[in-house]
């Protein structure tokens, strides 16, 4: 495939934006190369500037559950600007939507929209600090909650890729207010709490990681989790940017049966617009301002474009029969295609997948946290993807990355990705 296009706006771009992006993994730096830039897409595809098509197993980092332009989406969003694009005052719309999340997810009573992932982790985080009236937070290597100063201490997916996971610019006043913890080891959090009695105000946890590939939680440790905080006074803050509303319609805490006490949304609540949300039960809810006293506003929170996008996806997916089933089987379809090509080839690896999350680490032993995730062969990594892309399939650029399937690939695209992951397998 050709990318002389692209290879222009990159050159043209980086001329007027740090690096030609504005967010670091688009830049390849990990995988080498150029960025493709993106001219429009429709269902699983991507069509570039240079006229490429390329199947998508990103998926905007997850929102289209059901397909680029899916049309309720796309419909709902024109009908709604029509009529005004932003107001800075409440809509009826907001109280439907947020009626509508309450009623698909477990625990949660009340919910603030908000306008990204990173700004509803980084109101979780105040929020549970002013309830427990506690400093510190448990946060988990390799873990990404957005670039909040409180979670750019070892975050995962960007961090990892360029190597520097304590950015600079976050002060050692805020950093000693974040303890780090080692991805399923209930004992290493035990021994956190025991050395910061009545200090600790929450753990925030990824229920399954996605920036360090996909990595499940092993069997108790979400359990363990929610034991410890409820017996030490702590908040248990679910981030599901990604997999809310994606696992299942009540995300992971109804697909493990677990209640956090805080949760956190991004990607699909906002239909592929920029929305976050956080929501809880009554309780820590009523702290926020105007009810309480922990701040948080927003002059775009709620705004009527994303609220339109939003509650027509959350209402397609509530109504969807099957679409998890769906995406399960396709899942794990194309798992077991992959499997077969990559032992064909004689390739060591390993995937993790829960759902629709799916991803391929180029190490043999099981990958379960930060320290294992860093074992996989980043240069084999670099020739999967530039070979996959090569192919017309677009993953992730940064083996540090979860894949996002979409109920709009066929099985058709399913064995086209599977015997391109063959052909490249045979190169390595």
């Amino acid at each position: 495939m050709l990318y002389k296009r692209s290879s222009e706006l990159f050159a043209a771009a980086s001329a007027v934006l740090p690096g030609g992006v504005n967010s670091p993994v688009r830049a390849f730096k990990s995988v080498g190369g150029t960025p493709i830039f993106v001219k429009e897409a429709k269902g699983a595809y991507l069509y570039d500037e240079d006229g490429n098509r390329l199947l998508d197993y990103i998926n905007s980092w997850g929102p289209m559950l059901l397909g680029h332009a899916h049309a309720p989406v796309v419909e709902a969003v024109i009908e709604k600007a029509r009529l005004g694009t932003s107001f800075g005052m409440p809509t009826a719309l907001e109280t439907e939507i947020a009626a509508l999340a309450i009623s698909m997810v477990p625990g949660i009573e009340k919910i603030r929209f908000v306008n990204s992932g990173t700004e509803a982790c980084m109101s979780a985080i105040r929020l549970a600090r002013g309830f427990t009236n506690r400093d510190k937070i448990i946060k988990f290597s390799g873990c990404y909650h957005g670039h909040s100063d409180s979670f750019l201490i070892q975050a995962g997916s960007g961090a990892i890729t360029f190597g520097s996971p304590n950015s600079p610019g976050v002060t050692q006043g805020t950093a000693k207010d974040t303890l780090l913890a080692r991805y399923n080891d209930l004992d290493n959090v035990r021994s956190l709490f025991e050395a910061n009695k009545n200090e600790i105000a929450a753990i925030i946890v990824e229920p399954v990681a996605g920036n360090m590939g996909c990595v499940p939680p092993q069997h108790g440790f979400l359990e363990g989790l929610r034991a410890l905080c409820t017996a030490n006074g702590a908040l248990l803050i679910f981030d599901e940017v990604m997999t809310g509303f994606r696992l299942a319609k009540g995300g992971a805490q109804e697909l493990f049966n677990i209640t956090a006490d805080i949760v956190t949304f991004g990607k699909v609540i906002g239909g592929g617009l920029p929305v976050g949300a956080f929501a809880a039960r009554n309780e820590i809810m009523n702290y926020l301002a105007p009810l309480g006293p922990v701040y948080q506003a927003g002059t775009l929170s709620g705004n009527p474009l994303a609220m339109a996008a939003g509650l027509a996806m959350l209402k397609e997916i509530n109504t969807n029969a099957g679409l998890f089933e769906r995406l399960e089987q396709k899942t794990a379809y194309l798992e077991a295609g992959i499997r077969k090509e990559l032992d064909a080839a004689g390739i060591v690896y390993t995937i993790n997948r829960v759902g629709s999350m799916i991803s391929v680490h180029f190490d043999g032993s099981p990958v379960v946290d930060f320290d294992t995730a860093k074992n996989g062969d980043n240069d084999s990594f670099k020739k999967f993807f530039h070979g996959l892309l090569r192919e017309g399939v677009y993953i992730a650029p940064s083996a540090y990355e979860t894949w996002f399937i979409t109920d709009a690939l066929t099985y058709e695209d399913l064995d086209f990705t599977i015997a391109a992951v063959g052909k490249v397998a045979q190169e390595l």
